[in-house]
């Protein structure tokens, strides 16, 4: 359209009004330039023949999806509104000492204080909570579950430590 324009004739004055804008943009030289090349990129185009997107042989019948980016978990709040508490604490481990004859045998021949303990709580729990509650060391913890359905630990007790003395301690003595 704009080639028919410039082509057609036009009265002098009216011809250098519509060709003003494009004469101030740039020079002749690289208008031709310009135009040399789209004319050669345009014939290229259309004496090429028109080519298909080759299809991608598959090798295998199982589709794996493919691996897209995963970030890292970024959490804008809390999603619970309180911590959760411990619910395995000192005084839920260790029920109460167990005061029978042979258990009084074990605290004074072999340095042992005898526990009913929960029956979740492991060999480290014990240790920990008898630690904390009496602050003793331990050396080692037996645990074995009676008949009844609890769990009893003995608890034996570094060299360093007299089991007599923490048993008059708790008050079993």
């Amino acid at each position: 359209l704009a080639q028919a324009r410039a082509t057609a004739p036009l009265p002098p004055a009216t011809r250098q009004n519509f060709l003003s804008p494009f004469a101030a943009m740039a020079p002749k030289e690289a208008k031709a330039a310009d135009g040399a090349k789209k004319a050669a990129k345009t014939a290229k185009a259309v004496k090429a023949s028109v080519t298909r997107k080759q299809r991608k042989v598959r090798t295998n019948v199982h589709f794996f999806r493919p691996k897209t980016l995963i970030k890292k978990r970024d959490p804008k709040y809390p999603r619970r509104s309180v911590e959760s508490r411990e619910r395995m604490d000192k005084y839920r481990i260790i029920q109460c000492p167990v005061t029978t004859e042979s258990a009084m045998k074990k605290i004074e021949e072999i340095n042992t204080l005898v526990f009913l303990v929960d029956i979740k709580a492991t060999k480290l729990n014990i240790k920990d909570a008898v630690k904390e509650m009496y602050d003793v060391k331990c050396a080692k913890v037996n645990t074995l579950i009676r008949p009844d359905g609890k769990k009893k630990a003995y608890v034996h007790l570094t060299q360093d430590y007299d089991a007599l003395d923490v048993a008059n301690r708790i008050g079993i003595i």
